[in-house]
């Protein structure tokens, strides 16, 4: 088919049109890229004799051209990318060209300082249209700009104390490429934080030395020089300037200079100083003998633990003691680490350590005195029995009984704050509790005090030992009253608390859950911070001497850690003090509550019957406890040990209702000697008496069936009760 002239003159027209189109577009792209050539060549004319590193990339990175300086730095082989190159010096280079080319997308420029191990830099990167970006590395601009570890001399030790890393400065101090620590420091062993001397120098260079762990065993190291001071110049800048607390002191302890991280930790404030002795102590001698000592030259690698008296808040500081010689006189330059925390860790293990001792110890005691005890008033009763009240020696009978008994609450309180006293527990509610006491309290504060009572409308109710409590209770309002001389308000408030999350404080975490709080408030003199934290410790007081056993808030935290709770303390000085009490919430649901019945008392027989094997180490203890039960009419057989016990025992014409048995004894104890025996005799009844606490059959023992426990020391009336009640 032909086409017609017009159409024909149209495709013609188009063709040339495209044609003439495509000629365009070649000719713009050759513009361009001799635009880009001309650009390209224009830029690096005017970057090559630049003192920076400077790289010409394309927009993926690739290098174009790299400047004099850069050739002499780097290798610049030809189709590289930049990260390529600078993997010399950044260990992550790809990531840091990734991160400013991202940057520099979005602004047209990106700036970044970065420190690789020994040299700091500073990277420029600008884009050029159309398509170029401009590289530029400023070597050791950080280093110049901030003062950081570029210019610190660094260096990197291995777990056996091989160098194996040390950067420029380091080297250059040192004077060579060191292969351990003592090619670089003369006077080891290392002591971080103090000042060493370098090795191998032609003159005496001591440099401060600060660690830092690295992990894998390996440790950073950095050296600060110390200039000398002499006579024409004193090198008032590095003694500020230095990033650890530095005195300058006399050997009579004056202080001639402190840097101000000293000031600060010394709590110095602008004004003059005064002497070391001002502000810390606990050195165990005078502190001007350790310093004159230092002077002379003796000791001066070993630090001391001292403490100082700031008021604020308990600071440990190691003080390591360096000699330097000023106008021909020696001078002394102390170093100060901020040793708390280490401080802190080892006087909660000491304390641990304390507390473990003085509960052994106060088991013991209280076992030993027990059976005195026993034995005294054991034997005072048998005299009550034959003494009636009109008799002349019926008065100092009940004054022995009543003092041995004052005897037994005292080892009581020794057992309590140990953990160890016998608890017998019952559900309470403190409002009644405290409602009880509260004439008894109102007695021991006196007239000068009053006391307020506030409870909680809705108190749950406690699981606790009743006359424990009470004893918390007493301590706590009596030592409210002892810090009021003139006189005040003790306020015990109650209420519910429940806590969604947990409470963190005082090394203490308190589960969440519902609890009675029980505060005692008073408006006393109050505790100071650096005491605060003692107040629980046995023995401690700040009563003057025979005012106070420093018991008394021991026994408290034993009671209340027994019970299950926590216990806190508040204060300040001059204002008063606030003791917290945290008491878990004993829930019991109606359906599940015992129905209580009330047990009629029985009225013990004037006489017994029966067979009583009595087994007991102690002689007056087993002389006055066979005496009471003959008294009552039992049958007493005695043993002075477990073994003894067992053979009597063999004898198969032998009946014994009731086994009364020590439960600590030489030899053998008494549950293991009655578990034996139970074997051939499971009927017979068992009392177990100790001195020590109940817990001292030892937790997860197999308790022994049909027993009882009778704690000492018990008087006649309980013993004999307690045996009558297992016969019946």
């Amino acid at each position: 088919m032909s086409l017609s002239p017009l159409v024909k003159s149209g495709l013609l027209a188009a063709a040339g049109a495209l044609g003439a189109m495509s000629i365009g577009w070649i000719a713009y792209e050759a513009t361009k890229r001799l635009r880009l050539r001309r650009k390209t060549a224009m830029l690096i004319e005017l970057v090559e004799e630049e003192p920076a590193l400077c790289f010409v990339c394309d927009l993926d990175g690739q290098l174009l051209h790299a400047n004099y300086a850069a050739r002499e730095r780097f290798e610049t082989p030809a189709g590289h990318s930049l990260a390529d190159v600078l993997r010399d010096v950044f260990a992550s280079s790809e990531g840091i060209v990734y991160r400013l080319m991202h940057k520099l997308m979005a602004n047209g420029s990106a700036t970044e300082e970065i420190t690789s191990h020994s040299e700091g830099f500073r990277i420029h990167a600008r884009s050029v249209p159309p398509q170029l970006v401009l590289w530029r590395l400023e070597a050791d601009a950080i280093s110049a700009s901030k003062g950081n570890t570029a210019e610190k001399a660094v260096l990197t030790l291995g777990r056996t104390g091989a160098v194996l890393f040390m950067n420029q400065t380091a080297r250059d101090l040192v004077g060579q490429r060191a292969k351990r620590l003592e090619d670089v420091l003369e006077d080891l062993p290392l002591r971080p934080g103090g000042v060493h001397q370098l090795a191998a120098q032609e003159e005496v260079k001591r440099v401060l030395v600060q660690s830092a762990e690295t992990g894998a065993g390996r440790m950073e190291l950095t050296l600060s020089l110390i200039e000398e001071e002499d006579q024409q110049k004193e090198a008032t800048g590095s003694f500020d300037s230095l990033p650890v607390p530095l005195v300058k002191v006399l050997p009579d302890g004056k202080v001639l200079r402190a840097n101000p991280e000293a000031r600060r930790m010394l709590d110095l404030g602008t004004g003059e100083p005064g002497n070391l002795s001002e502000y810390m102590e606990g050195l165990g001698r005078a502190l001007t003998d350790w310093l004159q000592e230092a002077a002379a030259g003796k000791g001066l690698h070993r630090s001391e633990f001292l403490r100082l008296t700031r008021a604020d808040r308990e600071v440990f500081v190691q003080v390591t003691l360096n000699r330097v010689v000023e106008d021909g006189e020696p001078v002394l330059v102390a170093v100060l680490n901020d040793a708390t925390e280490l401080k802190t860790l080892e006087a909660q293990f000491v304390q641990s350590q304390k507390m473990q001792a003085i509960g052994q110890l106060a088991g013991g005691v209280a076992h030993d005195f027990n059976n005195l005890l026993t034995a005294i008033s054991g034997h005072c009763d048998l005299l009550l029995l034959r003494h009636d009240q009109g008799d002349p020696d019926y008065g100092d009978l009940v004054q022995i009984n009543q003092n041995a008994n004052r005897a037994a609450a005292l080892v009581g309180q020794l057992l309590a704050f140990s953990r160890k006293q016998t608890m017998q527990p019952e559900v309470l509610d403190l409002r009644d509790t405290l409602s009880d006491l509260a004439h008894l309290l109102n007695r021991l504060v006196g007239e000068k005090v009053q006391l307020n009572l506030h409870h909680d409308p809705v108190l749950p109710p406690v699981r606790g030992d009743r006359r424990q409590l009470e004893q918390v209770m007493m301590n706590l309002v009596v030592n409210a009253r002892d810090a009021m001389a003139d006189g005040g308000e003790i306020a015990i408030e109650t209420e519910r608390r429940v806590l969604r999350e947990p409470l963190k404080r005082d090394r203490a975490v308190v589960p969440p859950g519902t609890y009675v709080s029980v505060r005692v408030n008073d408006e006393g003199s109050g505790i100071p911070q650096d005491k605060l934290q003692k107040v629980f410790e046995p023995f401690f007081t700040t009563k003057r001497t025979g005012e106070g056993t420093g018991l008394g808030l021991s026994t408290v935290y034993g009671i209340v850690k027994q019970t299950g709770g926590y216990i806190f303390v508040d204060s300040v000085v001059g204002k008063g003090t606030c003791f917290t009490l945290l008491f878990p919430a004993h829930e019991v649901s109606e359906e599940a509550a015992p129905q209580v019945q009330k047990e009629e008392s029985k009225k013990l027989p004037q006489k017994g019957s029966g067979v009583v094997l009595l087994v007991e180490d102690e002689a007056p203890v087993r002389a006055f406890a066979a005496r009471a039960l003959r008294l009552r009419g039992y049958t007493v057989i005695e043993a002075e040990t477990a073994e003894d016990a067992l053979d009597l025992l063999e004898d198969d014409d032998l009946a014994v209702d009731v086994f009364v048995t020590d439960v600590v004894m030489p030899g053998m104890d008494g549950p293991t000697w009655v578990r034996k025996a139970l074997v051939d005799r499971p009927d017979t009844r068992v009392v177990f008496v100790s001195g020590y606490a109940e817990d001292a059959f030892g937790e997860g023992s197999q308790e022994v069936p049909n027993s009882v426990f009778l704690p000492k020391p018990f008087s006649l009336s309980e013993l004999t009760e307690t045996v009558h009640q297992q016969f019946n």
